[in-house]
């Protein structure tokens, strides 16, 4: 039997999970990624506990229909392993062979009282720290199948599932496998799909979106977040199928971009897709939806699609819905959007618009179920490593307005006028006292989301320029055509008491520093470690691999100064400057 040398690893603990990781970048791991992982675990046990409910709910529908009262242990299967429920119709015809199965056919087939526990596919495992922390730390989970393209991954994963032990071995399978082609070929066989990739999920999302059972849960993720903010939109476009928009909304834009793109995936298949969570953490996007079966039920999706006009000059931004839904008789007739919502040129600053989308323009979250998990969290604050981090982030997503696409950034709409910014209470008291509604955004600290309309926005801020003075600019500078107009609606600064969440009234902590240094993205696996990677890992664990490189080629005989140390890069480049410059002297 192949043995492990333990001194070529490093043991790493996250959780309940402990692996195995080779001192060579073989297999990728990212420790910032612990965020994500608690958050899946957050989601994934209060998808258990509303999963079961479903079921109850549903048995004890079935049950009202019927005019039958369905006993609890009724449809429990006997040791044989058949099942004990039956119908009157079948007690009458016991007495023949063939009696029960008829009745069964001609009555309704018995419910089958217990609910398997969920099958869980992560699509890319690498290490498996993922799939083995489902398994060990979710309460009710069932079978946990991890795969991965990868022969180090998956030889990776199976040394880390053989180092947790007996319960391990006996909840998590690991695969070398094409997760498209399993996806492909195993349709509505797992009740929670899980893709992490590195890099764009776009590729599969349409095996994915087959592969969930009806009402079960996706979780994807998509660290391509350059791409997603608008630093190439042709680039979005081809992967997602919409086009970015550079604001500062961006970050949310991004989730509502794969939102909008996962749901056209299952249209295809006569699904769709109902949101539960999406954040926005660090460096990438994560969104939790469930799949749904139902080809009425889609017709929807026009409705919950918007183009997004956004002005080149100031911050205005406009939504378009792509389609609209008008009453017929007793059913529905579905027909596009009635636009444009906006004219050529923008009527606050006279710019120009420019036209991204479209975007999932819908709830992004679920309140409840944000509430719900929340509350689980905190009541197992020991078993969350990030617990202050996702915890906090929760609580911002609780108090978020959920029908408000997108948000304003304080700062930008001073910048546009020049002027110095109010503070956050008095503007947000503002908008309360013009009788909307107004929330933060855990994708911005100074964000904000309001249902007012852009003629208020701007109208508070002329009040408020009006108070605090600004200098001339040019006629034609987009601050200087908003100013040049009287406000129709006089703001009202005084202090509102809903000008504040009640985590902000609470001082509760909302938005987190990083625990540590390059707390980011990290090489890719696989690829060699060299200078240039300093800003993703640190001049320590870049010189580290370097030296370490170099003693296992001195070892074989393979001279490798040249990759050297980085802290002496720099002088070996000014001692050759020096020595052109004296050579041309």
């Amino acid at each position: 039997m192949e043995t492990t040398d333990l001194n070529d690893y490093t043991v790493i603990k996250e959780g309940e999970a402990e692996i195995l990781m080779h001192k060579k970048n073989k297999v990728f791991f990212n420790k910032a990624q612990v965020n994500n992982r608690d958050m899946s675990i957050a989601v994934l046990r209060a998808f258990i506990s509303k999963r079961k409910q479903e079921h109850e709910a549903m048995l004890s529908k079935r049950a009202r229909s019927s005019g039958k009262v369905v006993e609890k242990d009724v449809s429990a299967p006997s040791e044989n392993g058949e099942d004990n429920g039956k119908t009157n119709g079948e007690e009458h015809e016991a007495s023949s062979k063939d009696g029960p199965k008829e009745a069964a056919k001609t009555t309704y087939e018995p419910v089958r009282r217990e609910l398997k526990p969920p099958r869980v596919l992560e699509a890319l495992s690498a290490s498996g720290l993922r799939a083995l922390r489902y398994a060990r730390e979710v309460e009710g989970i069932g079978q946990v199948v991890a795969l991965d393209n990868d022969p180090a991954s998956v030889e990776a994963c199976q040394r880390n599932i053989k180092f947790n032990g007996l319960m391990s071995t006996s909840k998590v399978e690991s695969h070398l496998t094409d997760a498209r082609v399993h996806m492909l070929t195993n349709p509505k066989e797992y009740d929670v799909v899980d893709l992490d990739p590195y890099g764009a999920p776009s590729v599969f999302l349409d095996s994915a979106v087959q592969s969930v059972a009806d009402g079960g849960l996706l979780m994807c993720t998509a660290t391509d977040m350059a791409v997603l903010c608008g630093a190439n939109g042709e680039v979005c476009y081809s992967k997602y199928g919409s086009y970015p928009l550079k604001g500062k909304y961006c970050h949310e834009m991004a989730l509502r971009i794969l939102l909008a793109s996962i749901e056209s995936h299952a249209n295809r298949y006569k699904r769709y897709i109902v949101p539960v969570l999406s954040v926005q953490i660090d460096f990438y996007a994560r969104v939790f939806v469930r799949v749904y079966t139902s080809a009425s039920a889609m017709k929807n999706t026009p409705l919950k699609l918007s183009y997004v006009y956004q002005c080149i000059g100031c911050d205005s931004f406009h939504l378009q819905s792509v389609g609209r839904s008008l009453p017929k008789h007793n059913s529905v007739r579905y027909q596009a959007g009635l636009g444009p919502v906006v004219p050529q040129d923008c009527t606050h600053c006279g710019k120009k618009y420019s036209m991204g989308g479209p975007i999932w323009s819908a709830p992004m979250h679920d309140q409840e179920w944000v509430t719900s998990i929340l509350n689980g969290v905190k009541s197992m604050k020991d078993r969350y490593p990030a617990y202050d981090k996702i915890c906090s982030m929760l609580t911002t997503i609780s108090e978020e307005l959920p029908d408000v696409p997108l948000f304003l950034s304080l700062h930008n709409l001073a910048a546009t006028l020049k002027c110095t910014s109010p503070s956050a209470a008095m503007f947000r008291s503002a908008v309360v006292n013009a009788k909307y509604r107004v929330s933060g955004t855990h994708v911005n600290p100074l964000g904000i989301k309001t249902d007012a309309p852009m003629e208020i926005i701007w109208d508070i801020m002329r009040c408020w320029v009006k108070n605090h003075p600004v200098k001339a600019q040019s006629p034609d500078h987009p601050g200087s055509v908003i100013l040049s107009k009287e406000p129709s609606h006089q703001a009202d600064f005084s202090r509102h008491v809903g000008s504040l969440s009640k985590a902000q009234v609470k001082k509760v902590a909302r938005f987190l520093p990083n625990p540590e240094k390059h707390w980011g993205p990290k090489v890719r696996a696989g690829r060699q470690i060299t200078s240039k990677h300093v800003s993703l890992i640190g001049h320590e664990a870049v010189n580290s691999h370097l030296n370490g490189h170099k003693e296992a080629g001195d070892e074989e005989g393979e001279e490798e100064e040249k990759e050297g140390n980085i802290e002496d890069e720099p002088d070996m480049k000014r001692q050759k400057i020096t020595e052109v410059i004296a050579s041309s002297s």
